[in-house]
């Protein structure tokens, strides 16, 4: 359960690996962009519509077949993309399903794109989808949830799942499916119970969990079980708790730490040292309990945030994030093939997690401010830079009726484009910390512009998450007001990152905003008016080979070869359009 208690110097240096020589005339669109002879032999339509492409899993293995399926007959092309290189190109011939075999290079992100000729006979994007080629789903965790486990049919099993993979989801967090938070297999693993109550009293079904695991499995993704780390119901101590692994408020062990509840929770939840020895070598049995009976793939780790001193039965103040970290340890140990994510609510005990063997890092964010999100990320890359997070930051707290499609764009925008990803889909997306709430609904808007994000996370991964750093640019812009990353409203706001010769910069759009709260309560956040073209400028000291960009909100994400001009020292960059977002990738 989740509780509240939680930017011109060295552009020289960027780009000092390229040896072409300077160039003063503006540069033509780069790769893909004129005719080609397979798109020559492209048919003209006079009825050209866009479709909706969907791949068989959320993620692949390198070497796995991807299978293409299209809800629209029509002549179209295909065309395959890595970041802003166009690798191949055919036309097909069966547009409603195909194959393709990505290269067999590990950790990859691409674009496919479907293209159609107009009746003018001008190619036009009409559909696009994101593959990823990636043997560890940790490596880019684009995570979900699940929130509900009783009787299920299997139809609706498949549904909830089809749904997920196609926002590329590749791990799920199976929220408060287990029996007690101390022994959360019921029964035994020689025999386990076909039915139990949750900590609210919900009856969860065995078949149901095995279900949601194995059609998660078919289409690539991971399934995760949820727990606190070191939580207790009442009755533990006939189940084997011994009452000196206790966390208590005092020093003389009278007064026991813990979270009240009420019904129709079926218990308070009591809390012991998560760093007790003795608690470590039970609970990793439970913990194997766990494992012998359902197939996860790894356990997602729970807090409740800071509480204060807190002291072990001897009387010793406990350092409980210290605790944090040895339960991490303990949990790899005991099961070194599983992977392991840790809440760090409001992130309290982040350095101790980030230093633990956790797969990557989740944070549960109730700092409100957009500002607030740039810390958490820069935090968690100090920690633990070869780590990528999620967020859990829950939109619209706890409203009723319609998300507000402008706050949840915008929010995905900053976030992703600051490489993290964030829980918010499951069986429905989440408004608050109690995941079965669903009290909050996507509109038609939201439904329709959303997957989009995914693909764009999913597709760039290697120019979002993949080892970029966060780089001090200074842009300008002619005709429109731009500021670095604050945010800054009123404006647009730009935020750089680096790697390996490239340069990011993401555009993101805070002109019409209407405050600087990412969570948006009152739902008020303004959806921007989209800005045509226009020109940016960065100072720069050495050659660029080329210039693309890519949106979200422009053709599903696919990239464009973009004009630039070089002069002396600066580069002036034409942005093709900005929404909510456009990156702008300089080589």
């Amino acid at each position: 359960m989740k509780i509240k208690h939680l930017i011109a110097a060295a552009l020289c240096i960027l780009l000092a690996g390229c040896t072409k020589p300077q160039q003063q005339e503006e540069k033509p669109a780069g790769p893909g962009a004129a005719d080609s002879e397979v798109l020559d032999k492209l048919p003209a339509s006079t009825v050209l519509r866009s479709v909706t492409v969907h791949t068989d899993k959320a993620a692949y293995a390198p070497g796995e077949t991807v299978t293409f399926t299209c809800g629209r007959s029509q002549s179209m092309a295909v065309r395959y993309w890595h970041l802003g290189t166009l690798l191949s190109e055919s036309l097909l011939e069966d547009p409603t399903s195909w194959t393709w075999t990505p290269p067999t290079v590990d950790f990859q992100g691409y674009y496919v794109e479907l293209v159609g000729k107009n009746a003018e006979g001008e190619i036009k994007t009409v559909g696009s989808v994101a593959v990823d080629v990636s043997s560890d789903w940790t490596r880019f965790p684009r995570y979900g949830f699940l929130s509900r486990f009783g009787d299920i049919a299997p139809s609706q099993i498949a549904s909830v799942i089809d749904n997920l993979k196609n926002y590329h989801i590749n791990g799920i967090q199976y929220y408060d499916w287990m029996y007690d938070h101390h022994h959360p297999l019921a029964g035994t693993p020689e025999n386990p119970d076909s039915d139990w109550p949750s900590i609210i009293g919900d009856m969860c079904q065995k078949s149901t969990v095995e279900g949601y695991i194995a059609e998660a499995h078919r289409v690539g993704i991971a399934s995760m079980f949820y727990d606190l780390c070191y939580g207790a119901l009442e009755w533990a101590e006939k189940d084997g708790v011994d009452p000196t692994w206790y966390l208590f408020k005092d020093n003389a062990h009278k007064m026991k730490d813990y979270h009240p509840l009420s019904a129709p929770f079926r218990s308070n939840i009591y809390l012991v040292d998560p760093g007790n020895a003795g608690w470590l070598a039970y609970f990793a049995d439970r913990v194997d309990e766990v494992y012998e009976v359902f197939d996860f793939d790894g356990f997602h780790i729970d807090q409740l945030g800071g509480r204060g001193n807190r002291y072990n039965y001897a009387g010793s103040q406990v350092n409980v994030p210290e605790g944090y970290g040895k339960f991490l340890q303990a949990m790899k140990a005991a099961q070194p093939d599983k992977k392991l994510a840790f809440n760090a609510v409001s992130r309290y005990g982040q350095a101790n997690i980030a230093a633990a063997p956790s797969d990557f890092l989740y944070n549960e964010v109730w700092d409100t401010k957009f500002s607030d999100i740039n810390r958490v990320v820069q935090e968690n890359r100090r920690l633990a830079p070869q780590k990528n997070m999620v967020l859990a930051a829950y939109m619209n707290y706890k409203q009723k009726g319609k998300f507000n499609t402008a706050s949840v764009l915008l929010m995905d925008a900053v976030l992703f484009a600051m490489g993290g990803s964030h829980l918010e889909l499951g069986e429905h997306m989440l408004c608050n910390e109690y995941f079965p709430d669903n009290s909050m609904k996507m509109d038609a808007a939201l439904e329709s512009a959303l997957p989009a994000y995914y693909d764009f996370l999913t597709g760039y991964e290697n120019v979002l998450r993949d080892g970029v750093e966060a780089y001090d640019l200074n842009v300008s812009a002619s005709g429109v007001e731009v500021n670095p990353y604050g945010p800054v409203k009123g404006s647009v706001n730009y935020y750089a990152a680096q790697k390996d010769g490239k340069l990011m910069i993401h555009l993101l759009n805070f002109t019409d905003a209407t405050h600087l709260d990412w969570r948006d309560d009152a739902r008020s956040q303004k959806e921007p008016a989209q800005i045509g073209s226009f020109t940016i400028s960065i100072r720069s000291g050495r050659t660029v080979s080329r210039v693309w960009a890519a949106s979200p909100d422009i053709d599903g994400g696919v990239p464009k070869m973009v004009d630039y001009k070089a002069d002396g020292a600066s580069i002036s960059v034409t942005v093709p359009s900005l929404k909510y977002w456009t990156m702008i990738v300089v080589e």
